[in-house]
C-alpha cells in the first residue's frame, strides 16, 4: 500500500475500450494527489474485435484477454473485481452486489451494453447471449461439448439472431471452426431488419451476403424472434425456425442495471450525456462507450467511437479535479470498418466502399494486435519495487507536514474510527455484555460467554483492496480457533492505516473492518473492539476467543502410528503472492488463490470433530513442512508425505519452476535435515519446494484413525471443502530423518 492517502479518489466502473485508456494513461503519467480504481466484473478484458477470430481458432483465448489483475498491480491501479449493483450519486458511491459501497470524487461508466429483447432470452438456458463477451467461448464451447456427448449423428442446428456486425462476424467464425472441426452444421442468420448489417455500405453487404451464401448459411431477414421454445424458434409473423442451439447478437439495448444509477436516461434507455461525456446531472460523472448516448449528437454503438472517447475522457478527468472547463468530443463521421470471415479474409469498408480478402484479414489483424499490445504491458513501473504499488502521493514540497506523533499519539484520529465503526453492521451476540455497542475501555464478556481459547493473527496489507485484506485478517486469525475445535465468539481488530485526509482514512478503514466484520459475523462472532494506529503500510490482525463448549480442544502432539494426514487446502499461496507483487500471477491463478483463501476452514473443523480427529494444526507461515514438523516432535512419531497427493493451487508449477519463491522460503528450509526423499531427484520438483512455501489463510492438516480417513474426506468435499485429500500417513520414530517424502 501506498504510504500516504491520496487526495482524490477516481474510479472507474468497467473495463472498456475508453476506460482502458484511462488505466493505460496512468501508466505513462498518474495524475498527481489521486488514486485510480477499476471495477471489473471479470478479472480479464475481454477485446470484442478479437472475439470472433478466437472462435475460429485464429487466436487464443490469451491473446485476446487483457489480464486485469496483472496491469493493475503494474500501473499502481486498484482493482476491485465485483458486480455493480448501482450508482450513489449523492453520496458518490459505487453500489455492489457483495461488498460495501466504495467512494469517488470522479467516475467514468463504461459497463457496455447487452442484446436486445432481453425477455426472449435471459431466463433460457438453450439461448448464449454473446454478452458477457468474457465468458461467451467457454459458453459455447461447453454447449458444442455437450452435444458432442450426446452422440447424434444428425448436423447440429445453430440459429444466430441478430445480422449486425458482431451476428454476422460470429456465424461466419462459427461455421469456420465447426468446418475445421469435421463437426456437421446447418447455421442460419436472422435480424428483424430487411438486411443484414444495418448502417453499412450496399457494398459491404453485397459481400458478406455472398459469403454467406457461399458457407451454406441461410439468411433469414424480417424475422423478429419472441420466443425460443421446443427447439423452436417462434417469429413475431408465426413464423419457426427449428434449432439445436440459439446465438443471441441482436442490436445493443442498455443493461438492466443502468435503472439503479441515479443518472438521467435519454430516450433509448442509456444515460445521457453532454458532448464532454459528462452525464446531464450536475455530477462528477462521465459515461462513455456503449452506456452513453450524447444527447445533442447520438453515435452508433460502436467499439470505434469508443476508443477514439479516451482520451476526451483523459483530459476531462483531469480538468475536473482541477475545476477547469471540460473539451467536447467530437464524433469523427466517417471510420473504417474490418469484419473477420473466419477463414484469415477479412471484409473492409471506408467511405462506402468495400472489399474481402487475405490483405484485408492481415490489415485487421495488425491493427487489433497492436491494440492489445498498448494494454498487455505487466512490467512494473520504475517507480515500483518489488513488494509494494506506487501511486502518486502528496510530499513536503505540496503541503507543510508536522511531526508525527508516536505512542499513543500515532493512534488513528477519534472522529476517524468513530466514523468508520458507525458505517459497520454490528450484530449483537450472546456472549457479549457490553462490546462496540457501549463502547467502554474493554469489552466485557457474558458470564455464560468466557472463553477458552484465544490467539492473535496480523501481517501487512498483500493486497490493494483493504474490504478482501480484511476479509481474509480475520479468517486467517480465525484459523487458529479452528485447528483447537473451538467456536469463535469475538475478536479484537489491530489496524495501522497510512496518513492521509480524514475522509480517506475513514474509508479505508472501513473498508477493511467491514471485510473483518463479514467473517467474524459469519462465524456468529463478534468484533469486540480493538486499536488503531498510523504507519507508513497498511496493517491489519486480530485477536481471536473462542469456547470449547464442554468439548475437548484438539492438539498438535496427539499423533499415533497409522494415523492418516488429511489437508483440506491447497498450497502455493507463498510463491503467488512473491509472483503478484512483481506482476507476474496471471488473473485466473490469482482467482483460484483467492477462492481458496478466503473459504473459511469452519466446515473442515467441525468435520474432523465428527471424525473423531486425533491432531489437527492449520497451515500458515511456516509451510506444511515447518507446521507438520511441530505435529511430528510434539507427538514422538515420524511421517510420510505422497508428494502426488498434496494438492497445489493452478499456476504454482509454473511459477516455482521458473525460480519465483517467498521471500520465507529460505527460513522454512531449516527442518531440511529432517526430511529423507524417496529419490533424491524430488527435491528439485515443484511438489518438493511446495513444502516449505508460506501460506496464508491456508488450510487445515486433520490426522485421523485408518478407517475414518476416507469419510472425513467425503465429508469434507460434501461440504464444499473441494481440495481436500490424504496426502500421507504417521509412522513410528527412528533414528532416520524422521519426514519421508515419497513419489
Amino acid at each position: 500500500m501506498q504510504s500516504s492517502l491520496a487526495l482524490h479518489d477516481l474510479v472507474l466502473v468497467g473495463a472498456g475500450h475508453t476506460n482502458m485508456h484511462i488505466v493505460r494513461m496512468w501508466r505513462m503519467r498518474p495524475i498527481p494527489d489521486a488514486q485510480l480504481t477499476l471495477v471489473s466484473s471479470f478479472s480479464r478484458a475481454t477485446y470484442s474485435g478479437m472475439l470472433p477470430g478466437s472462435i475460429a481458432g485464429l487466436y487464443t483465448v490469451d491473446e485476446m484477454e487483457i489480464d486485469l489483475r496483472r496491469l493493475a498491480l503494474a500501473t499502481g491501479v486498484r482493482l476491485i473485481v465485483d458486480q455493480v449493483v448501482g450508482l450513489d450519486t449523492v453520496h458518490r458511491r459505487v453500489l455492489f452486489r457483495d461488498r460495501p459501497p466504495v467512494h469517488f470524487d470522479v467516475a467514468s461508466i463504461g459497463i457496455g451494453s447487452v442484446p436486445a429483447e432481453h425477455d426472449a432470452w435471459k431466463d433460457n438456458e438453450a439461448v448464449l447471449s454473446i454478452k458477457p463477451m468474457a465468458t461467451f467461448r467457454d459458453r459455447l464451447e461447453q454447449r458444442l461439448q455437450a452435444r458432442r456427448q450426446t452422440g447424434h449423428a444428425a448436423p447440429i442446428r445453430i440459429a444466430v439472431v441478430g445480422a449486425g456486425a458482431a451476428g454476422t462476424e460470429v456465424t461466419l467464425c462459427l461455421q469456420a471452426l465447426l468446418r475445421e472441426r469435421g463437426t456437421a452444421a446447418q447455421l442460419s442468420l436472422l435480424d428483424a431488419g430487411p438486411t443484414i448489417l444495418n448502417g453499412y455500405a450496399a457494398a459491404t453487404i453485397r459481400l458478406a451476403r455472398k459469403e454467406l451464401q457461399r458457407r451454406g448459411v441461410a439468411v433469414l431477414t424480417n424475422r423478429r424472434v419472441t420466443a425460443w421454445c421446443d427447439g423452436q424458434l417462434l417469429g413475431e409473423d408465426n413464423s419457426r425456425v427449428v434449432t439445436d442451439l440459439v446465438i443471441w447478437a441482436t442490436a445493443a439495448a442498455p443493461p438492466e442495471v443502468l435503472e439503479n444509477f441515479e443518472l438521467p436516461k435519454a430516450d433509448d434507455g442509456f444515460l445521457a450525456v453532454r458532448p464532454t461525456l459528462q452525464t446531464t446531472a450536475d455530477a462528477p460523472v462521465f459515461v462513455v462507450g456503449d452506456t452513453a448516448t450524447i444527447v445533442d449528437s447520438p453515435v452508433p454503438k460502436a467499439g470505434v467511437y469508443a476508443v477514439r472517447e479516451g482520451p476526451i475522457l483523459w483530459e476531462n478527468l483531469q480538468r475536473t479535479i482541477r475545476g477547469e472547463p471540460l473539451v467536447e468530443y467530437r464524433p469523427q463521421k466517417t471510420f473504417l470498418s474490418l469484419l473477420a470471415t473466419g477463414d484469415s479474409r477479412a471484409i473492409g469498408e471506408y467511405k462506402g466502399c468495400a472489399v474481402h480478402g487475405h490483405w484485408v484479414w492481415k490489415w485487421k489483424d495488425h491493427l487489433d494486435r497492436k491494440f492489445m499490445r498498448l494494454h498487455r504491458d505487466y512490467r512494473p513501473m520504475a517507480s515500483m519495487n518489488g513488494s509494494t504499488r506506487s501511486r502518486t502521493r502528496r510530499t513536503a514540497a505540496d503541503e507543510p507536514a508536522a511531526m508525527k506523533c508516536r505512542g499513543c499519539g500515532g493512534k488513528v484520529g477519534a472522529s476517524v474510527l468513530t466514523a468508520a465503526l458507525s458505517r459497520l453492521d454490528l450484530p449483537t451476540s450472546p456472549y457479549v455484555e457490553s462490546g462496540l455497542h457501549q463502547p467502554d475501555d474493554a469489552a466485557v464478556l457474558a458470564a455464560t460467554g468466557a472463553a477458552d481459547v484465544v490467539s492473535m493473527d496480523f501481517f501487512q496489507a498483500f493486497l490493494d483492496d483493504p474490504y478482501l485484506v480484511g476479509r481474509i485478517a480475520a479468517l486467517n486469525a480465525l484459523s487458529d480457533l479452528w485447528a483447537t475445535g473451538a467456536t469463535p465468539i469475538g475478536g479484537l481488530a489491530a489496524a495501522s492505516i497510512p496518513d492521509g485526509p480524514e475522509r480517506h482514512q475513514q474509508e479505508l478503514l472501513y473498508q477493511l473492518l467491514a471485510g473483518g466484520v463479514r467473517e467474524l459475523t459469519a462465524t456468529g462472532a463478534s468484533l469486540l473492539g480493538g486499536h488503531t494506529t498510523e504507519a507508513d503500510e497498511l496493517m491489519v490482525g486480530y485477536t481471536v476467543f473462542g469456547r470449547l463448549n464442554g468439548l475437548p480442544p484438539f492438539r498438535k502432539g496427539n499423533l499415533t502410528v497409522g494415523d492418516r494426514l488429511v489437508l483440506t487446502k491447497p498450497l502455493g499461496t507463498g510463491v503467488l503472492l512473491a509472483a503478484y507483487m512483481r506482476a507476474q500471477c496471471r488473473a485466473p491463478w490469482m482467482d483460484a488463490m483467492l477462492e481458496s483463501m478466503l473459504h473459511s476452514n469452519a466446515v473442515a473443523a467441525r468435520a474432523a470433530r465428527r471424525a473423531e480427529c486425533t491432531a489437527v494444526t492449520d497451515i500458515t507461515g511456516f509451510g506444511l513442512a515447518g507446521h507438520l514438523f511441530e505435529m511430528l516432535t510434539a507427538g514422538g512419531v515420524a511421517a510420510s508425505v505422497s508428494l502426488p497427493s498434496v494438492p497445489l493451487l493452478v499456476g504454482y508449477h509454473q511459477l516455482s519452476n521458473d525460480g519465483v519463491c517467498s521471500s520465507l522460503d529460505a527460513s522454512n528450509r531449516g527442518g531440511e535435515p529432517a526430511i529423507r526423499p524417496e529419490q533424491e531427484g524430488l527435491r528439485q520438483t515443484a511438489g518438493y519446494h511446495a513444502l516449505f512455501d508460506p501460506q496464508t489463510s491456508g488450510g487445515l492438516l486433520i490426522a485421523v484413525r485408518p478407517q475414518a480417513a476416507h469419510e472425513l474426506v467425503r465429508m469434507l468435499h460434501a461440504g464444499g471443502v473441494t481440495a481436500a485429500c490424504i496426502v500421507g500417513s504417521v509412522l513410528e520414530r527412528t533414528d532416520d530423518p524422521y519426514l519421508r517424502i515419497t513419489a
